[in-house]
């Protein structure tokens, strides 16, 4: 891996240039949320936000998209993929993505989510956690592959992480901007992984999670915080892992008709729901302990299906704390 230094003087250069490669796409401030957003100025950019609340996978997986339309007889194909730069993902999200790509890229490839990925140049930053963050107790608060380009905080500017073949033409097309490393650069970049490893206030023992859920079935718990839950489905929503969909077809006429894709979620009633009438998950109870099954499943190759990104939390209304409910099934069986 290559690593370079850009000045906090040479920063907009940088950013001007990357429109050569794609529509930027960036974190900035709406309200009291953070959102991906395309951006034509750095002064649009929070570059020190602390998460957005959709996950960068809607420029992916959309939460509705039209697949097909059925028009004169003949269905169309109308699906799109157009040349992005997504700046400023977080380590957790980066793996997410990656997390999504076993998913989406292994057979069946899906043929939308594996064109926009290919048109996607991915630009990571550094971040501080904050109350919600718990990806350090997940392996994920440092992405070690997944980006073209990476940024890291340093006081005069960024050391960059140059980890992939774009992320090289990046580099060489703008040799001018970029700095070799010193020594203090090296020493800034540690202190300041240091500190932030220091910083998490959030965590969740991974050891022996998977034995304890299997325990754990008919934990207490699980029907304490179910009647809590709202079951309105936001924390599949803004899940940067969660990846159900539902297919269906709106007809526009008798003639004309949109085959759409959108998001689904495992806390609505119908999810589970299968030919026949059986529904597999037909308590909101079930509902409520299947999600947190799923977000704690251990994949050899590729960890948890959760990133410790905190989204869940924040954005929960019934502020029903991810972490906190596995401490207290952890808890309830001692």
């Amino acid at each position: 891996m290559r690593y370079v230094k850009l000045s906090i003087e040479n920063f907009s250069s940088f950013f001007n240039s990357l429109r050569n490669w794609g529509k930027v796409y960036a974190p900035t401030k709406r309200g009291s949320i953070y959102t991906f957003q395309e951006v034509h100025d750095q002064e649009e950019i929070e570059l020190n936000y602390t998460r957005t609340m959709l996950p960068p996978k809607k420029f992916f997986v959309r939460p509705r998209e039209k697949m097909f339309q059925l028009k004169n007889g003949h269905w169309e194909n109308r699906s799109n993929a157009e040349p992005i730069v997504l700046f400023g993902l977080h380590s957790c999200d980066i793996h997410g993505l990656k997390i999504l790509d076993k998913v989406y890229l292994e057979e069946p490839i899906d043929p939308y989510y594996k064109a926009r990925r290919e048109k996607a140049l991915i630009i990571g930053i550094s971040c501080m956690p904050d109350e919600y963050c718990f990806c350090k107790s997940l392996g994920t608060r440092f992405a070690m592959d997944g980006f073209d380009l990476f940024l890291h905080e340093l006081p005069d500017g960024w050391l960059v992480r140059v980890g992939s073949v774009r992320g090289h033409e990046i580099a060489w097309a703008n040799e001018d901007l970029f700095e070799e490393v010193t020594d203090e650069d090296l020493r800034n970049f540690k202190e300041f992984e240091e500190k932030r490893s220091k910083s998490f206030k959030k965590e969740l023992p991974g050891e022996g999670l998977a034995d304890m859920l299997d325990l754990a079935y008919n934990s207490p718990v699980w029907k304490k915080y179910a009647e809590i839950c709202l079951a309105c489905g936001n924390c599949n929503m803004v899940c940067p892992t969660c990846r159900c969909y539902e297919v269906c077809d709106r007809w526009i006429n008798s003639y004309e008709s949109v085959r759409e894709r959108r998001y689904d979620s495992c806390f609505m009633e119908n999810h589970g729901l299968v030919a026949g009438g059986h529904n597999f998950r037909p308590t909101r109870l079930d509902r409520f302990r299947h999600r947190y099954y799923c977000k704690s499943y251990f994949d050899p190759s590729s960890g948890y299906n959760c990133v410790g990104c905190g989204r869940c939390d924040e954005f929960c209304p019934a502020k029903i704390e991810h972490v906190k409910v596995l401490e207290e099934v952890r808890g309830s069986l001692r």
